[in-house]
């Protein structure tokens, strides 16, 4: 399109995007969330990704060859890794272990494009050997991610319902994303992996509208604590702090603390500001006659 080899799929999606981010954008300033800031980000990374890897590569592009692919390759990590960070940040969906912090991932993935991606075609001059050196370790990483999410999110205890969508949208985002260095090694069919790519992104626009509405309908009346899992017994517990004459809305918030989060956890959980969380927290130890959070966890711990 347009003298370009950008598909028409790929130009749709962009608009798309950029739809979608542009109203984020309204939304935040008229209702003065900062929530969405990330998701703005994201939303930026998607429609930069959308341009980049569709324009790109060109032949009168003014310098190197290889050039291009480092754009659309870093513009592709950036966007992958803040994809796992925004899961991260936005609903504490946390899966990885053995050291690989999202800051590491990214570090891992960029010392593989350097090794494994520009190394190789600097002796070869091969695109497509390089795309396999540096797509088999990044493959393995990704694929370990999708089994890590899929292991987090079917658990025994069943969770609420909007936490039920939100874990499908999480995973089939996650697998999108995930499919990408496979995608890539297949060759350039742009409609195919834009088209699983910007899946991944509707699911957290889903996902962000599924959040919206739910606040909207539980507004004021907010009964549970989000969480997948519940080690608690709960009725000795909450028999306790009925005793104390705790209100509802104090003793889910005060379940959260014998749970051992901490008030930026539960805000979460809860969709309230932390400061909220903190004037419950200090009457509930009011009423419970404790000074802190410790003792507070001492008087009411598990039996």
């Amino acid at each position: 399109m347009f003298g370009t080899s950008i598909h028409w799929t790929t130009f749709f999606f962009l608009l798309i995007d950029l739809l979608l981010v542009t109203l984020a954008f309204i939304q935040s300033k008229r209702l003065i969330q900062t929530n969405l800031n990330r998701y703005i980000i994201l939303g930026s990374l998607f429609i930069l990704y959308n341009f980049t890897g569709g324009i790109l590569p060109i032949e009168n592009f003014p310098g190197p060859f290889i050039i291009q692919y480092i754009i659309t390759y870093g513009v592709s990590i950036a966007m992958c890794v803040y994809f796992v960070k925004y899961l991260y940040d936005e609903y504490d969906i946390e899966v990885l272990k053995f050291g690989l912090s999202v800051s590491n991932i990214a570090y891992y993935v960029i010392a593989c494009f350097i090794l494994l991606f520009l190394v190789p075609y600097f002796f070869n001059d091969s695109i497509e050997s390089s795309r396999i050196y540096f797509s088999i370790p990044v493959s393995a990483i990704c694929l370990y991610i999708c089994w890590a999410f899929y292991k987090r999110i079917t658990v025994k205890e069943k969770p609420y319902p909007l936490v039920v969508r939100r874990n499908q949208f999480s995973l089939i985002g996650i697998t999108c994303i995930g499919l990408l260095p496979i995608l890539t090694v297949l060759g350039d069919y742009q409609w195919l992996t834009f088209t699983v790519i910007n899946i991944a992104f509707y699911c957290i626009t889903f996902m962000e509208i599924d959040r919206y509405l739910y606040l909207l309908e539980n507004k004021g009346k907010m009964q549970q604590v989000f969480t997948y899992y519940q080690h608690l017994n709960t009725n000795s517990i909450h028999s306790k702090l009925i005793k104390n004459g705790l209100t509802r809305r104090e003793i889910e918030i005060a379940m959260s603390i014998l749970e051992d989060k901490n008030y930026k956890q539960i805000s979460k959980d809860l969709f309230i500001e932390e400061s909220t969380v903190t004037k419950h927290a200090s009457n509930i130890f009011k009423k419970t006659e404790v000074k802190n959070r410790g003792e507070f966890l001492k008087v009411f711990s598990i039996p």
